[in-house]
Formats: C-alpha cells, sequence, structure tokens
C-alpha cells in the first residue's frame, strides 16, 4: 500500500488529490481529540466530495486554534460572521447527526 494512508476512521485516501489528503489528515491530527472526532469524522464522510470553493472554506477553517473552534462548533459560542460559510455549516450539521 505504497503512498495509501488511512485515517483514524480506516477511509482509504487513495484516489484523492494531495490537497485533500492533507485536510484529511489534518483533520485527524488536530489537538484536541474533541475536534479530531468531529472534523475527522466530517472528513471521512466528506471530503471526496467537496468543491474546490469548499476545499478552500474547509482549509481557512482548519487554521483556527481548536479552543476557538471547538465552541463554535458546539454551539457554547456563536459564529462570527467572517467566517460563517457553506461548509461551516454542513460541519454544524454532521456534528449535531453525531452521537457521543
Amino acid at each position: 500500500m505504497t503512498g495509501t494512508t488511512r485515517s483514524s476512521a480506516g477511509l482509504a485516501s487513495e484516489g484523492l488529490d494531495a490537497r485533500r489528503r492533507k485536510l484529511l489528515f489534518r483533520s485527524w491530527h488536530r489537538g484536541l481529540r474533541e475536534m479530531d472526532l468531529i472534523l475527522g469524522t466530517f472528513a471521512d464522510a466528506e471530503i471526496g466530495a467537496l468543491t474546490s470553493e469548499e476545499i478552500d472554506q474547509y482549509e481557512r477553517l482548519l487554521d483556527i486554534p481548536d479552543t476557538e473552534f471547538l465552541p463554535m462548533v458546539t454551539g457554547e459560542h456563536p459564529v462570527p460572521a467572517d467566517i460563517d460559510c457553506a461548509v461551516l455549516q454542513k460541519i454544524l450539521a454532521f456534528r449535531h447527526s453525531m452521537t457521543f
């Protein structure tokens, strides 16, 4: 399996372009385990279907530190208008569908 990596949930990154593979890895290696689970699971399910514009949005969201991003994703803090985007709304909907 040279050149193939698997995320924590086991999704093969084979068939993904380099940028999507990098984002998949970053989604599972955030720093806070809660964010690993939320964003890693989201990326496993959605990374292959995101449009180029959504990939740009997702990449910007991954640059937000976990200590700022987690309270937004869990609903503890409101989402600032400057980062509200289609992908964030997908993440929020995905998070609400998760059971822990």
